[in-house]
């Protein structure tokens, strides 16, 4: 459960497992539009207080939405199309039919890629049993690799 006032940008990070940096950047590109609040030295004067000194507060609706940003940017979606989408979540409800478009059609290239990144995994363990076999190396453990040093060859 987060703090009723939201967590600052630099829990947030620590939370969602990114830089601050990161989340400054999906601000500045308008993706996210993080409340802020006056910071406290604000607070004591008599002034409005002054937007570029207020601090962000994320509260779970900002992380929620990071989380799934984050999801896009970690399945290799450009940054354009997280644009394009974010303009599509802002424009309303009526933009739902294009945003599930959008992410049906991302869907289609991360599965793809899948296919082509098992498919590579394939040639490079059938490469390793062909080591194991030509060179006698013992095979261990996956994360390991064999016992002997060098193979030679390609």
């Amino acid at each position: 459960m987060l703090p009723a006032a939201g967590l600052s940008i630099g829990e947030a990070a620590l939370r969602l497992g990114v830089s601050v940096h990161t989340l400054r950047y999906y601000e500045r590109d308008g993706l996210l539009n993080v409340p802020r609040l006056p910071a406290a030295r604000e607070t004591e004067t008599v002034q409005p207080p002054d937007s570029r000194h207020a601090q962000r507060r994320y509260g779970e609706s900002e992380l929620s939405l990071l989380r799934f940003l984050l999801v896009l940017r970690g399945t290799g979606m450009p940054m354009s199309l997280i644009r394009r989408y974010m303009a599509l979540v802002r424009a309303g409800e009526d933009t739902v039919a294009e945003r599930r478009e959008l992410l049906v059609s991302h869907q289609r290239a991360v599965t793809a890629q899948i296919a082509a990144l098992g498919e590579n995994l394939k040639a490079i363990e059938q490469k390793i049993v062909k080591y194991d076999r030509a060179g006698g190396c013992a095979p261990l453990p996956a994360s390991e690799g064999t016992s002997c040093e060098t193979t030679g060859g390609h």
